[in-house]
């Protein structure tokens, strides 16, 4: 059953088709393409179709219309705008054909009286800082003592978004130029926009200027949209933050704005508080689905918004990839594959978030799917960073390390912000022992997106490699407080523990990691996974967390403890009501050798003898078992009368 009513799906598509044109007025196409998408995804029963034409039929009888504006601009509200849109509008025709050839100097040369870097914008020039050896603190770059005059021309929001944004990309473009080599001797990784700025002071006097006329509720949400964007390039986050939810406030259907607002978010907490201080809308509820899902979070109210959105939008590939992404979060990979699948055959040309389903194969080893998958995107574009990152995926699952390098770094060189690309090659460092080079790459993460544990995991695991197990430690605790549900985190804290000699701190962290493990399990079988995971989700207790617990007990020498877990680790191979057993592994034998010698100095021979049997049934150490037996039996009949 549908969520809305008949008229509200017809309100709905209009809303959505007229953002479509809004936004690709602004040239704000990836923000076009997915509300077009969208609209796309509504059910076709709501609409009714429409009816066939004759094209046979003569037509020159027929009173043809003029239409005085052409149908592919957008129509305005604002009579102010309006008027100024209509005056400027062949400049704005001809600044948008230069933004389409990715001329954009040119483009905004056409509407702003200064198109050169090298000559101020306002009244007051930045005063450039003396070089010290120390770090200088103080403002965002971005701030102003007092607000600079407002110079620009009249014009109208759409034609000033235009220009600014074509001076936002130049920089971008140039900064791509100047940037070095990946991981070369020269690149840093600092090389910024150069026109961000200019931008900022731009922006703030044209703001003031409308609150000094009184004119700050006509503002129609785009130019705060790119003044949040200058913000937060600018490494002022909370600003943006602020001046993005003031552009989706005041149009809500800009979802470029809601992509840069979710990025700019740390924690779950901070997402409940900008839901509060936003419109609540369909724009909102894909937001905090798709925010929550960038979070990690998997809960059973996540799962009733998105299927909630989903009811409204049955047909919307962008909604099937969060249920993915949320089922791969949750560890369910087999019914993430399943889904992921599925939007393959749907639409095989749809690059988007596939990287992310070249991870899900990688996991399950999955390797003709992997080359399948390879072969697809290869097909329809080669030159995606996504392709090139399923690629190197490909090879990496084949122990191609040097070759997946050298597809991850391709990758990097069509897009640096390309995160995920970053990671893996970490691990690609890691695995042919360049430890500086992994170390590098995942530092270019966290510098950039502070909530990606893995590689905050992966610099973890990098130190703990050259034994510095206090910088493992602290970068371990960062990926486990990103992902608290993941027994993994918890393993490798406690790991580091016991590798500094804190084994009471090193149990606490164990037993977290068991708790997590069995919470994992809870939540997939009961939300998200529907109680079929393949197999794949933790269940019931890891017998490799028990039994290091054990040894983190004999070691502070609180031997019956220990036996308490090596007991545990041991039931761990049978199925009970935590969950299928595990079977006979070197683990659970370990535990029961400990045993075996633990009950032999309590003098409880019988039971000694019981577990030696075992080990000898199942092959465990056999001259250490055998050696065992015999000490037992000798024992036994040293204590006849």
């Amino acid at each position: 059953m549908s969520a809305l009513e008949h008229k509200h799906f017809v309100e709905l598509r209009a809303k959505l088709q007229d953002a479509v044109v809004k936004c690709s007025e602004r040239c704000l196409y990836q923000s076009a393409k997915w509300i077009a998408e969208l609209s796309n995804s509504l059910p076709a029963d709501q609409f009714p179709p429409m009816p066939d034409i004759d094209l046979d039929m003569p037509m020159h009888d027929a009173e043809q219309p003029d239409p005085a504006i052409p149908i592919v601009i957008s129509s305005n509200r604002d009579m102010g705008e309006a008027i100024l849109e209509a005056r400027e509008a062949s400049k704005y025709l001809l600044a948008k054909s230069y933004f389409d050839c990715r001329e954009y100097d040119r483009c905004a040369a056409v509407f702003l009286p200064f198109n050169d870097s090298r000559e101020p914008l306002t009244a007051t020039t930045p005063v450039k800082s003396s070089k010290g050896k120390g770090k200088e603190s103080g403002p965002s770059p971005l701030a102003t003592p007092t607000p600079p005059r407002n110079i620009l021309p009249q014009l109208s929001q759409k034609a000033l978004f235009l220009a600014l944004y074509a001076k936002y990309l130049s920089g971008e473009k140039r900064k791509d130029e100047e940037t070095e080599m990946i991981l070369g001797p020269a690149d840093g990784g600092t090389t910024v926009n150069k026109e961000l700025v200019d931008l900022g002071r731009i922006l703030e006097a044209w703001f003031s200027d409308r609150v000094a006329k009184g004119l700050e509720d006509k503002n129609q949400g785009w130019l705060e949209y790119l003044y949040g964007v200058v913000h937060i390039k600018g490494k002022s986050k909370d600003a943006g933050k602020n001046w993005l939810m003031k552009s989706v406030n005041r149009y809500p259907y800009n979802w470029s704005a809601w992509v840069e607002l979710s990025e700019a978010i740390d924690s779950h907490e901070q997402l409940v508080e900008i839901v509060k201080n936003v419109p609540e809308n369909i724009m909102s509820t894909i937001f905090f689905v798709y925010a929550s899902q960038e979070l990690l979070q998997t809960y059973e109210e996540l799962e009733r918004y998105l299927t909630g959105v989903e009811g409204i939008f049955p047909d919307s590939l962008f909604l099937k990839t969060q249920r993915a992404m949320l089922l791969y979060h949750s560890k369910a990979h087999e019914q993430a594959e399943a889904t992921f699948s599925e939007i393959l055959n749907t639409d095989p040309h749809r690059i988007d978030y596939l990287h992310h389903y070249s991870d899900i194969l990688y996991v399950r080893g999955a390797r003709p799917k992997l080359a399948f998958l390879a072969q697809v995107m290869t097909a329809t574009d080669k030159f995606r960073p996504e392709t090139c990152y399923v690629v190197g995926n490909y090879y990496s699952l084949k122990s191609e390390h040097e070759k997946a390098v050298m597809y991850f770094r391709r990758a990097l060189t069509l897009d640096r912000n390309f995160l995920p690309a970053w990671t893996l090659m970490g691990h690609e460092y890691m695995e042919i022992k360049n430890t500086h080079a992994a170390i590098e790459s995942y530092r270019r993460v966290v510098d950039i997106n502070r909530k990606d544990y893995k590689a905050w995991y992966g610099l973890g695991q990098t130190y703990e490699i050259l034994g510095m197990n206090l910088y493992a430690l602290f970068y371990f605790q960062r990926a486990a407080s990103l992902r608290p549900r993941d027994p993994k985190m918890w393993q490798a804290i406690g790991s580091c523990y016991n590798k500094i000699d804190k084994p009471r701190q090193s149990i606490k962290a164990l037993k977290q990691a068991l708790k997590a493990g069995m919470r994992t399990s809870d939540e997939v079988g009961s939300s998200f996974a529907s109680g079929n995971s393949g197999g794949e989700v933790s269940v019931g207790w890891n017998a490799d967390i028990l039994f290091e617990i054990a040894l983190m007990y004999v070691k502070i020498g609180e031997v019956e403890q220990a036996a308490e877990y090596m007991e545990l680790t041991m039931e761990s191979e049978e199925d009970d009501d935590r969950g299928p057993g595990t079977g006979v592994t070197n683990t659970s034998s370990e535990a029961r050798m400990w045993m075996a010698r633990y009950e032999l100095g309590r003098g409880n021979y019988t039971r000694a003898l019981a577990l030696a049997n075992e080990m000898s049934k199942d092959e465990y150490e056999p001259e250490e078992t055998k050696a065992l037996i015999r000490e037992l039996r000798t024992r036994m009949e040293s204590k006849k009368p």
